[in-house]
């Protein structure tokens, strides 16, 4: 089974890495984007084959490693 993890800084919190990418962005002459969040996605191949536990791990794994839930926010989809 592969999960399929996004991790983006929650609203409100600072995004320079964003906003680095906004400014180079129109300095290469897109012009109209006002904003940009930056996150990262984390692809995981699971050996579990039953959905409900497989959901639980990856729940527990994104809660204790792969999203600083401070200031993070996550969300995940289960394939196969």
């Amino acid at each position: 089974m592969k999960a399929i993890v996004h991790v983006m800084l929650k609203n409100g919190v600072l995004d320079p890495q964003g906003e680095a990418v906004r400014h180079a962005l129109g300095a290469l002459g897109f012009q109209g984007v006002e904003g940009v969040r930056q996150g990262k996605v984390i692809e995981l191949d699971l050996a579990e084959t039953d959905a409900a536990r497989a959901e639980e791990q990856v729940r527990a794994m994104c809660e204790k490693l792969l999203a600083n839930t401070v200031i993070e926010s996550y969300e995940y989809e289960l394939r196969g």
